[in-house]
C-alpha cells in the first residue's frame, strides 16, 4: 500500500514550500480583492459592470487547453529525466557485471613477466573501475544541479586516484593539470593549506552533517542522523570539500514572494563585503526551485564536463582490455556499446537541463491568464452576484496553480520534494555496485553438487550430492540415463502445472 505523501509524516515547512500555495497566494489574493471590488461597486452604486459571458466560454476553453499543454510538456521533461536516470543505473550495472565477471583478475604473462598481474592487483583494478561508475552518477547529479567542480564529499573520494598531471613538457619541469582537475583548481575551489596526515578531507564536522537536510526516500526511517559519505574512502585533500547536498535555504521572502522587490531594493543600500577565498569557495543557497538554480548558475559558470572526463577513463580501460585481448568478442562489443550508451544518457539529461521552454511562450501565457482572471468577475457578475468572489478565488487558484506546477517541475533536478530523488538514485546505485562486486565468480562445480541443491524437485527430492553418489541409479546409465532425466523433467512439468493453477 502506497502512503499518501500529503498526510504521511509530520507537516513541515518544506512540504508547504513543495506546494504551489506559497507561490500563488499573492496573485489569488489580488484577484479575490479585485472581484470583491467589482461586486461592491455593482451592488451599491448605479454603475453596472456586468458584461456578456460569451467571451468567457470561448477563452476559457482555449486557455484551459493551453495551460494543460504547459503542464503536460513540463511533466514530459520530468518523466524523461526519470527514464534517463533509470538508464544510467541499468547501464552502470551492466558495465559492472561485465568488468567483474568477464575480465580475468589474474593475468600471467609468460612472454613479458613484468606485465603480469596478480589476483590481488587485478581485483583492485576491476573494483577501482567499478567505483568510477558510481562517480559518473554522482558527477551527473552535481552537473544537473549546476554545482561545478569535483571537490565534493561524495565525489572526490571516488576519483582521487585518477591521474592529475599530463606528461612533463620536454626540456622543462612544468606539469600541466589535466582538464578534470585544472578547471576545478582555477574556478571553483580556492587553494587552502595542505592538511596533515591526521586531518580528513571532509571539511564539515560530524555535527554539521547531522544538521543537514536529506529528503531521500532511501533514508532509513527513525534515524535523524544520516551520513552516507561515511562509507566512502577516506582520502586527503589540499582543498576543502563541499557538502554533497547544498540545500537551498528557505527565508521569509520565499513565503511572501510579493515582497521580493523590497529585498532587492534593500540590497542596493547594503555595503559590499570583501569576500575571502574561503567565502568565494562556497555556493550561496538562494531559495527554492528554479531561483536556486539560476543563482548558482550566475555565481559559478560551468567548467569542464566532469562526467565526460570520468567516462573517458572507462573508455580508456575498455581500450586497454581490447588491446590486451582480455575480453571475449561478445563481451567486448557489449562493454563498448554500454559505455557509448552511458554517454548518450548523460547528454540527454544535460539537454533537459539546458533547454527550458521559450521565454516568449511562458510570458505570453502568463499575461493572457492574468487578463482572463482580471475580466472574469465582469462576466460572472450577472449570473452569480456575490458568489462571483469565491468563484474568482477558486478559478484563479486552479489556473495559476497548474501554471506554477509546470514551472516547478520543468527543472526536475533540484532539491525540492517535487524534484527527482537524485541522491536516492546515486545511493541505490552505490549499493547495487557493491552487491555486484560482492559476488564470487566461482565455477559451477563448487556449488551445484552440494547437499543444499535439489535440482530435480518436486518429483525427485534427492540432493545433487545424493544423486551423484548413487552410482546404481538409472541417471548414471550411459544408455538410458538421458531418457530418465527427461522423464523426470516431464513429470515435474505436469505436477507444477497442476499444483500452481487456481
Amino acid at each position: 500500500m502506497v502512503n499518501n505523501t500529503i498526510f504521511s509524516g509530520r507537516f513541515t515547512t518544506q512540504k508547504l514550500r513543495s506546494t504551489v500555495i506559497t507561490d500563488v497566494w499573492p496573485q489569488v489574493l489580488f484577484f479575490t480583492l479585485w472581484a470583491m471590488a467589482i461586486v461592491l461597486v455593482d451592488r451599491f452604486t448605479e454603475t453596472k459592470l456586468a458584461v456578456n459571458s460569451q467571451l468567457l466560454t470561448v477563452l476559457g476553453v482555449v486557455l484551459g487547453l493551453v495551460v494543460s499543454f504547459r503542464t503536460s510538456s513540463a511533466y514530459e521533461r520530468y518523466s524523461e529525466g526519470r527514464r534517463l536516470w533509470g538508464s544510467i543505473c541499468v547501464i552502470s550495472r551492466n558495465i559492472a557485471q561485465i568488468i567483474w565477471t568477464q575480465v580475468p583478475a589474474e593475468r600471467p604473462n609468460a612472454d613479458k613477466p613484468e606485465l603480469a598481474v596478480s589476483m590481488l592487483k587485478g581485483s583492485i583494478e576491476k573494483k577501482s573501475m567499478i567505483n568510477l561508475l558510481q562517480a559518473v552518477a554522482v558527477a551527473v547529479k552535481h552537473m544537473l544541479r549546476n554545482e561545478p567542480g569535483i571537490y565534493y564529499e561524495d565525489l572526490y573520494p571516488l576519483i582521487a586516484f585518477l591521474p592529475r598531471y599530463a606528461y612533463p613538457v620536454a626540456g622543462t619541469d612544468v606539469n600541466d593539470l589535466l582538464p578534470l582537475w585544472q578547471a576545478s583548481h582555477d574556478k571553483t575551489v580556492a587553494p587552502l593549506k595542505r592538511m596533515d596526515s591526521q586531518t580528513l578531507s571532509r571539511a564539515t564536522t560530524i555535527e554539521e552533517v547531522d544538521k543537514r537536510t536529506w529528503t531521500s526516500s532511501y533514508r532509513p526511517r527513525g534515524f535523524d542522523e544520516f551520513d552516507p559519505e561515511k562509507v566512502l574512502p577516506v582520502v586527503y585533500s589540499d582543498h576543502s570539500l563541499r557538502p554533497s547536498r547544498i540545500t537551498p535555504k528557505t527565508g521569509f521572502f520565499d513565503y511572501f514572494p510579493i515582497l521580493r522587490p523590497i529585498k532587492r531594493i534593500l540590497r542596493l543600500f547594503q555595503p559590499k563585503k570583501v569576500e575571502t577565498h574561503e567565502q568565494e569557495d562556497l555556493i550561496e543557497p538562494y531559495s527554492h526551485g528554479m531561483w536556486a538554480y539560476v543563482r548558482r548558475k550566475k555565481m559559478q559558470p560551468m567548467d569542464s564536463n566532469v562526467p565526460l572526463q570520468i567516462i573517458l577513463h572507462l573508455a580508456g580501460y575498455n581500450a586497454f582490455l581490447l588491446k590486451a585481448g582480455l575480453l571475449p568478442s561478445a563481451a567486448a562489443s557489449m562493454l563498448t556499446s554500454s559505455i557509448g550508451n552511458l554517454q548518450d544518457t548523460v547528454y540527454g539529461l544535460d539537454r533537459i537541463k539546458t533547454t527550458p521552454l521559450p521565454f516568449a511562450y511562458q510570458a505570453h501565457l502568463r499575461m493572457t491568464l492574468w487578463l482572463y482572471l482580471f475580466f472574469l468577475p465582469f462576466q460572472l457578475l450577472m449570473a452569480m452576484k456575490y458568489v462571483t468572489i469565491p468563484a474568482t478565488t477558486f478559478a484563479s487558484f486552479l489556473l495559476l496553480g497548474f501554471l506554477e506546477i509546470g514551472q516547478e517541475i520543468e527543472n526536475p533536478f533540484d532539491y525540492g520534494l517535487n524534484d527527482l530523488d537524485l541522491d536516492g538514485f546515486c545511493l541505490s546505485l552505490q549499493r547495487e555496485l557493491h552487491e555486484i562486486t560482492a559476488y564470487h565468480n566461482l565455477p559451477p562445480s563448487e556449488f551445484c553438487y552440494s547437499s543444499w541443491n535439489q535440482p530435480f524437485a518436486p518429483c525427485d527430492r534427492r540432493t545433487a550430492e545424493e544423486i551423484i553418489g548413487d552410482e546404481k541409479d538409472e541417471y548414471h546409465d550411459k544408455e538410458i540415463g538421458l531418457d530418465r532425466i527427461r522423464k523426470t523433467l516431464i513429470h515435474n512439468w505436469h505436477q507444477v502445472d497442476q499444483e500452481t493453477r487456481v
